[in-house]
């Protein structure tokens, strides 16, 4: 029986990194996820997002345990996404917000083996979904051309920035800190 939370075959994946907690609770309760311009894969236009969970996630570290549908995504400034922290080294950066659906749980989390430092690289649902660790997830060199003229046709369907619909209202700080499950919103130098 086919679990209907996981990506099609098809779907085109870009596994992210996800370095802090506070970062995994926006991403759970306010449904985006940043990635420095600078930084950024080629191609975000993609199905989903896996997040690469790393060692300050404690007993849960070097694993893939979630997954989100990708809803859209927009260029902004790291002030604009993270407005506790308009005087951040990084304040006036580019990132991309990419909005996403609720956090999917995988059945049974990928762990890294091996690897441990992972940067943004592409996949398929269909590796996700037969994948056993990290490694698994690698395309192979025969597939990898068919993965990449997807990719590139995907970036030429989307070359404009899209997002969807959000409700833009300010949120207290001391709101969203409880949200998040922080007794106050510290900086964090991410």
């Amino acid at each position: 029986m086919m679990n209907f939370n996981l990506p099609s075959p098809f779907a085109l994946i870009l596994v992210t990194i996800m370095n802090n907690l506070r970062d995994m609770e926006i991403a759970r309760l306010l449904g985006w996820y940043r990635i420095p311009l600078r930084s950024a894969p080629k191609v975000i236009s993609v199905d989903y997002l896996a997040f690469y969970q790393t060692s300050t996630f404690g007993e849960h570290k070097w694993q893939i345990e979630y997954i989100a549908q990708v809803q859209g995504h927009e260029l902004t400034s790291r002030a604009e996404l993270l407005q506790d922290e308009i005087d951040h080294p990084h304040a006036n950066q580019e990132y991309f917000k990419i909005q996403i659906g609720p956090l999917i749980p995988l059945p049974n989390p990928i762990p890294a083996k091996k690897w441990r430092r992972i940067t943004f690289f592409y996949t398929t649902g269909e590796y996700l979904n037969q994948a056993s660790t990290i490694n698994d997830l690698i395309i192979k060199s025969e597939e990898r051309r068919i993965l990449w003229e997807s990719l590139r046709e995907r970036a030429h369907q989307n070359q404009s920035y899209h997002s969807r619909e959000s409700l833009d209202f300010d949120l207290n700080q001391e709101v969203l800190a409880s949200l998040l499950g922080f007794s106050q919103i510290k900086k964090i130098n991410n």
